[in-house]
């Protein structure tokens, strides 16, 4: 099991920054990737960005070059950094991680995050 806690959301204008944390415990030695997602109202959760293991991460289109996913040496924590932020980034925000061994994802309690135009 692995239990995830995330800090950081908030309300910013637009043009502004805010980063968000996400903390694993648990069976943190399973992870593989970890990642953050987000959820709009009256949309589907999509994933924002993701990072593996090894250091390879991958980036929604909507926000490449303007938010950086990074990952604790220790392999347990995952912080985004949003900057440029949009009135169109809006949503709540999720992290989430995927473990192997056995095969397994786990979600956080998901982070607001508001931007005002």
């Amino acid at each position: 099991q692995v239990q995830l806690v995330e800090s950081g959301g908030g309300l910013v204008q637009a043009g502004g920054s805010l980063r968000l944390s996400c903390a694993a415990s648990g069976s943190i030695f399973r992870i593989n990737a970890m990642g953050w997602y987000r959820q709009a109202p009256g949309k589907q959760r999509e994933l924002v960005a993701e990072i593996q293991s090894g250091g390879r991460t991958n980036y929604a289109v909507s926000v490449k070059d303007r938010f950086t996913i990074s990952r604790g040496n220790d392999k347990s924590t995952v912080d985004l950094q949003m900057n440029s932020l949009k009135p169109d980034d809006t949503a709540i925000y999720y992290c989430n991680v995927e473990t192997r061994l056995p095969l397994n994802y786990y979600w956080g309690q998901g982070t607001q995050v508001t931007v005002s135009s």
